[in-house]
């Protein structure tokens, strides 16, 4: 195991998971800490792809910024990157966590998270925007704060921003309406702080509430100013989108732990959305009116009374394929499986990564199935620095553009790099009849 300091030996370590492109690489350390984080890649209206990421080089996150870049030949070359809105002069006044929303007639705005300073630092935020009218090559500050709704996760004051993060590129609904699902952390002040013992002996501390929910931006294809954007707050009930948290016999009644919902549309116009949870698998909703109200959450499984799919706290990110089918990013174990020490071990768990293709079976009471899961790559339990983590966390996203179906990925959140899903890849991965 190389030192800390010892960069040299990592000069080419971007190649490990045997990436076919690549969108960033940042300079050597010390700018090695979380340079490529949260990475959306879409297609402009102009038909070149703009990658949006969140990049800081602190490690407390005080410069955390939000980043963008253009490619016009697919994704084998991009520009250099620019910047929407530097961090503020106080520590947590940073921005991060930006997502496109691209309106019908070619304008894109990007929507990013502003820390205030207060509360949990930056997790504290408003959404602040940025637009573009020339297919993302130059942009307007939108000069507004849009706040997140309150909930019975936010803090009781209002003026303290609640802790909320949008996590991937919007979809659309089956009226065609932009929708894009985002987490809510409780604050301390308004649900209970716990920790559990990891198998080493420390208390790891973590927000032991936490709930799904989406925004839709119901006026987006008009072009408005951004103080103008309408948006609808879903779902309707107040104790939004819960999972019990079954891995804490400690924890408060009726804590929920899920994060980062991933929402598909099926053909049938129903909303299907899969979450990320601390029980050690992935688990499922779905909604048959639009998102205002969804049925009772469970574990996802391969097909109707199959083997769960197994994931510790680590993203799952699901993609409709513009084929109609869907591909879904897990670990393939519940946290203590390929040298994994717990569910919630960020550093060990997060790894390796596979991908699972699933298909719509209308009639079934989850509504996709999916085929054993396909390793896509590992780090090997290699990290980098200064911080050596081996994770695999993926804030990614998918493009597919004349023919190519790309995964967007950052490794161990220092690389920001990309992978091909070929027709041939999917061809290997039967799902289930």
């Amino acid at each position: 195991m190389p030192v800390e300091g010892d960069y040299e030996c990592f000069s080419d370590d971007w190649r490990r998971t045997n990436p076919d492109l690549v969108f960033f690489l940042p300079k050597q350390p010390p700018e090695w800490v979380e340079a490529v984080d949260h990475v959306l890649v879409s297609e402009t209206p102009g038909g070149d792809l703009l990658a949006i990421w969140t990049y800081g080089t602190k490690a407390d996150a005080s410069d955390h910024t939000v980043l963008y870049a253009r490619s016009e030949d697919g994704g084998r070359s991009w520009s250099e990157p620019g910047e929407f809105d530097p961090p503020g002069p106080k520590p947590g006044q940073a921005s991060c966590f930006g997502f496109p929303v691209i309106s019908r007639t070619g304008r894109i705005y990007a929507f990013y998270n502003k820390g205030t300073g207060i509360g949990l630092s930056y997790q504290t935020s408003f959404l602040r925007c940025s637009y573009s009218d020339d297919d993302g090559r130059t942009w307007t500050p939108g000069g507004v704060d849009i706040s997140y709704r309150r909930t019975i996760l936010s803090h009781p004051d209002p003026s303290i921003g609640t802790n909320s993060i949008v996590w991937q590129k919007p979809i659309r609904d089956a009226l065609d309406r932009v929708l894009v699902g985002y987490t809510e952390w409780a604050s301390p002040a308004a649900r209970q702080v716990t920790g559990v013992r990891r198998p080493d002996g420390k208390v790891q501390y973590y927000r032991s509430d936490c709930r799904c929910q989406f925004m839709r931006f119901d006026n987006i294809d008009e072009d408005p100013d951004p103080k103008d954007v309408q948006i609808t707050w879903l779902p309707d009930h107040e104790e939004l989108i819960t999972v019990p948290l079954q891995s804490d016999p400690e924890a408060p009644e009726g804590s929920s732990f899920c994060q980062e919902p991933a929402p598909a549309l099926l053909p049938d116009g129903r909303l299907f959305t899969v979450m990320r949870t601390r029980n050690g698998q992935i688990w499922y909703t779905v909604s048959d009116d639009h998102g205002r109200s969804w049925r009772p959450t469970e574990m996802l499984r391969y097909k109707d009374g199959g083997e769960p799919m197994e994931n510790p706290v680590s993203p799952t990110p699901l993609y409709r394929l513009n084929d109609g089918r869907y591909l879904q990013l897990l670990q393939n174990h519940d946290g203590y499986g390929y040298g994994s020490v717990g569910i919630g071990d960020s550093n060990s768990s997060r790894r390796p990564q596979f991908i699972s293709l699933g298909e719509y079976r209308p009639g079934a009471h989850q509504p996709i199935w999916f085929s054993d899961p396909v390793l896509l790559f590992d780090t090997n339990c290699v990290g980098v620095p200064p911080f050596y983590k081996w994770w695999l966390s993926m804030y990614a996203s998918l493009t597919e553009l004349n023919g190519e179906r790309i995964f967007w990925y950052s490794d161990r959140k220092v690389f920001g790099l990309g992978r091909y899903i070929t027709d041939e890849m999917l061809a290997e991965m039967p799902v289930p009849e």
